[in-house]
């Protein structure tokens, strides 16, 4: 066999055996916050995840529409070098579902979140079922901003946590702006990638029935544990791992 001849074969299976494998490891998660809150609550899920290897980057949404949190999502997607897992806590998933369909998302993990399809809106789908009674959402004030309730936030938001850190929480709480929760998305990601999601069973902010339907509708790979809307706080190594699994999964390509 001729040098040209043995050089081409060698070159297709080169390009063939590329085209077979996996695109890489997925070792970037972006992490997002939803109202009312702020990205300090994933540091248990930080902690975690970048000991086991993992580059992690934690968004801090302004809350003050659907474009801001999202360009502040985009930020941070910028700087990453490689495929992202982007995941999203409660309002933080229609922020990751419409900011998802960039290309280095290769992956969305929602926990205790919205879910929207194009022309929806997280308020849209939070009014669909009544509210728990112990729900604290309150009404958007003169400026248009919505506050959780001090009196519910502990047995409506933050189930499973302290005392103290459900008190420091409700008096640090970020106030979302009403235009951001309802704004409808131009884009959804879950539609073209494969999601993964959390339903926390105790669930007193979103109703865990409208997060079944929402991941029902999109196929999403979902795990269902007992505990309330800051599962993510409260139970860090249980959320840790299902966001393990979505990146191992998707470095399997699978």
């Amino acid at each position: 066999m001729n040098r040209s001849r043995f050089a081409a074969l060698a070159l297709s299976a080169l390009l063939s055996s590329a085209l077979a494998a996996p695109a890489g490891a997925v070792k970037n998660v972006v992490l997002v916050h939803g109202a009312y809150a702020d990205g300090s609550g994933w540091a248990g899920v930080y902690r975690i995840l970048s000991a086991d290897g993992y580059t992690v980057t934690v968004v801090q949404n302004p809350l003050t529409s659907l474009e801001d949190d999202v360009a502040a999502v985009n930020r941070a997607l910028a700087r990453q070098d490689g495929p992202v897992v982007l995941v999203g806590h409660s309002y933080g998933g229609a922020v990751i579902t419409q900011a998802g369909v960039d290309p280095k998302v290769v992956g969305l993990v929602y926990i205790a979140a919205f879910q929207p399809d194009v022309g929806e809106s997280a308020l849209q789908w939070a009014v669909s079922e009544p509210p728990a009674p112990e729900n604290g959402t309150l009404p958007p004030d003169a400026s248009g901003y919505s506050y959780y309730d001090v009196a519910k936030f502990h047995v409506g938001f933050a189930t499973g946590l302290s005392d103290e850190q459900s008190a420091f929480m409700a008096a640090s709480q970020i106030p979302v702006a009403a235009k951001a929760l309802g704004t409808p998305l131009t884009q959804a990601a879950w539609n073209s990638k494969p999601s993964w999601g959390v339903v926390p069973m105790d669930d007193k902010s979103i109703n865990p029935s409208i997060q079944r339907k929402m991941y029902a509708r999109s196929k999403t790979d979902v795990t269902e544990l007992p505990g309330g809307h800051t599962i993510y706080i409260a139970q860090s190594q249980a959320v840790a791992d299902v966001i393990e699994r979505a990146a191992q999964q998707l470095s399997q390509g699978k």
